[in-house]
């Protein structure tokens, strides 16, 4: 998300106090779905409207974090509505990897083996030398008879759980412009189009940008000093590759390849870089960089981005926030909390990404649930919120500097360094079963 002021300056104020914040623009709504909240299409914003609806639960962000959160809570038999600001679910970019911790999160929502179905289940790693010599090969099984591992396509990730969620649950179109602390501790939001919702609980899963951390007091995420070119091979005759994650380290650079599907091959390739720098949407251009980090490279990796199509063809900066104690704020504030990459991005290094962004949804799922529907006082919302922090935040926090310290030790450039990885201490040193310790998460159906 970025912030675009349509009618006056954008305030950061405390959220401890009523405050107006934030301006984003809308457009016009997609056709119906079940699971979406109609409105009337319009191509003109015109703030005239006065009513002010009123909401018990507002996710803002309808992306992963947001629909796992809203089915999460569907599971329970708590209502919600999820607020995005595109005209659709944002099913670009790539696709994102699954390792156990995810599925469990999957299963115990019933979107698991819908999506099973539809990904090939990756069986291990093989890692090589940009001379295309194997360093190194793990069998996923043999670290961890319970590993799963599976790249899934993000659209259908997103389609999935949308299509499981009730009528009207997601309502599109619905930029925020404004968030503030209203004196009854209830939350007020305002889009764009004028419209104005009172909220009792407001969840922001509105990710890497998020508004609603930058109204909590959250630092913007870093750049941690390396981008990423991903993209997603398609083989309308079926791909060629065996179901294993592919590694090729470099100096300061490393890519990989790995098959989503019969005919997906999702490929990335991490350079160091000193800035961002611009942005750009141009796919040939696009391509033709990415190339040119690796054009004497193995030619697997060649042939698998010629088959790409542009639109699946991405450049992104990698960026990450640590969550330092005493020094960030808490992961909520009253009745607004964050979830996902709003609160805690992190680098893809480890892919726990999306993997945490699951397991923060169905714990604060739960622990929101049984506040809601307690009889006493106690716990109260904002204890349950605290409580969702507490808990997540020792998860959290060590897996961002985890992923952080993973990707700098890839990216090494200098030659004799690289040359001690990769004749010492990836064919003789690395476990593979220590590494993915932190994919054990319990989670039980909800």
């Amino acid at each position: 998300m970025t912030m675009a002021s349509s009618s006056s300056s954008v305030f950061l104020k405390s959220p401890t106090s009523p405050s107006p914040a934030l301006h984003f623009r809308g457009g016009e709504f997609p056709k119906s779905q079940p699971w979406i909240r109609g409105r009337p299409r319009t191509k003109i914003v015109v703030k005239a409207q006065t009513e002010v609806r009123r909401e018990d639960i507002v996710i803002i962000g309808g992306g992963i974090a947001g629909l796992a959160t809203a089915l999460s809570l569907h599971r329970l038999g708590v209502r919600s509505l999820v607020l995005e600001q595109a005209e659709s679910l944002r099913t670009g970019g790539t696709s994102l990897t699954l390792f156990k911790n995810g599925w469990r999160v999957l299963d115990a929502i019933g979107v698991g083996n819908v999506l099973r179905t539809q990904f090939l289940e990756v069986q291990g790693m093989v890692v090589k030398s940009e001379e295309g010599k194997q360093l190194r090969s793990f069998t996923f099984k043999d670290e961890d008879e319970s590993q799963e591992v599976r790249a899934v396509e993000r659209r259908t990730l997103l389609e999935t759980l949308a299509s499981h969620l009730p009528a009207g649950t997601i309502q599109f179109s619905s930029k925020l412009e404004a968030i503030q602390r209203t004196h009854q501790n209830e939350v007020k939001l305002e889009l764009v189009d004028g419209t104005q919702l009172i909220a009792k609980i407001v969840i922001g899963c509105d990710g890497i940008r998020s508004p609603v951390a930058r109204w909590m007091g959250f630092s913007e995420p870093k750049y941690v000093g390396h981008c990423a070119f991903r993209g997603l091979a398609y083989y309308p005759n079926g791909q060629p590759h065996e179901p294993k994650v592919n590694y090729i380290y470099g100096k300061g650079l490393r890519a990989g390849y790995v098959p989503v599907s019969a005919t997906r091959v999702y490929w990335f390739i991490c350079y160091n870089s000193s800035s961002p720098g611009p942005k750009i949407t141009d796919p040939a251009v696009l391509m033709q960089q990415a190339k040119e980090l690796v054009r004497n490279w193995p030619s697997d990796l060649l042939t698998i981005m010629d088959a790409t199509p542009d639109d699946t063809l991405i450049r992104t900066p990698l960026v990450d926030r640590w969550l330092w104690p005493a020094v960030s704020p808490p992961a909520s504030s009253g009745r607004v909390v964050l979830v996902g990459d709003a609160w805690h991005p992190m680098t893809p290094n480890l892919g726990q990404g999306a993997c945490c962004a699951l397991e923060d949804a169905v714990v604060l799922a739960r622990k929101l649930t049984t506040a809601l529907k307690s009889e006493s006082e106690t716990p109260s919302v904002e204890d349950a919120l605290r409580s969702y922090g507490t808990e997540r935040w020792p998860r959290v926090f060590p897996l961002t500097i985890r992923a952080n310290v993973v990707g700098s030790a890839l990216q090494w450039a200098n030659p004799i360094v690289c040359s001690v990885r990769n004749n010492v201490v990836i064919p003789k040193l690395v476990r593979l079963g220590p590494l993915l310790e932190h994919t054990n998460f319990e989670c039980d159906a909800l």
